[in-house]
């Protein structure tokens, strides 16, 4: 089980995250960039121990209309091969030292965590707190059996698609809209999704789809 540490960090990560989301071609916010409140999230664990993983639920209040993103993000004590157009920033650890943060879904570990949850085979976890599983994460359907990681990520304005060459796709929606109240099945097309919940900037709860998986042969 990942360890949370009560520490600091230098920037925050709303402060990478108010930089880096207006470079996103879903982002919804103006030029003037975005002004960030956690809202919620939660954690996976890397089996080797090694990566951070965790979905962060971050709400845009500047505007009239609030705008609720989310972002998988992966830490590393080291920067990954090959992926510097995925990387989000760094920051300084007050335990771990220099933390290399990158794009979630650019990163295999990430990936292959997120398809072991729809599976079944691991538990989301609290995002605050060390060996807590976090119950308001649900997975409705399940993959055909055992899922493809071989995922290439690709941005577009609704979110991003995680494809493999066999055809399954995993799409992460970024932007966060409440669900109808009483919608709990996944929409026709779809195999599997994970749901959860988050807070909005007046103190209510609220339930949506984080991720979707569409598999070959289903339509």
């Amino acid at each position: 089980m990942a360890v949370i540490h009560d520490t600091t960090l230098e920037p925050s990560k709303l402060d990478l995250l108010t930089s880096w989301l207006p470079s996103r071609p879903w982002y919804r916010g103006g030029a003037a960039g975005p002004e960030l409140a956690k809202a919620g999230g939660f954690r996976l664990d890397d089996p080797r121990g090694e990566v951070g993983i965790e979905f962060i639920v971050a709400t845009d209040t500047r505007g009239p209309r609030p705008t609720t993103y989310l972002v998988p993000l992966t830490y590393r004590g080291a920067p990954l091969e090959g992926a510097e157009h995925a990387l989000v920033g760094t920051m300084e650890h007050g335990v771990l030292g220099r933390r290399w943060a990158y794009d979630g879904c650019q990163d295999a570990v990430l990936a292959g965590q997120l398809a072991a949850l729809i599976e079944g085979r691991v538990q989301a976890q609290d995002q605050n707190l060390s060996n807590l599983p976090e119950r308001e994460v649900i997975v409705t359907g399940t993959g055909d059996g055992s899922l493809p990681t071989d995922f290439t990520a690709a941005d577009d304005q609704e979110g991003t698609a995680l494809t493999t060459p066999q055809g399954t796709t995993l799409r992460v929606h970024r932007v966060l809209r409440p669900a109808p109240a009483g919608s709990t099945l996944p929409p026709q097309g779809v195999t599997a999704q994970v749901s959860g919940s988050w807070q909005m900037p007046d103190g209510t709860r609220v339930r949506g789809v984080f991720a979707v998986l569409r598999s070959v042969g289903r339509a």
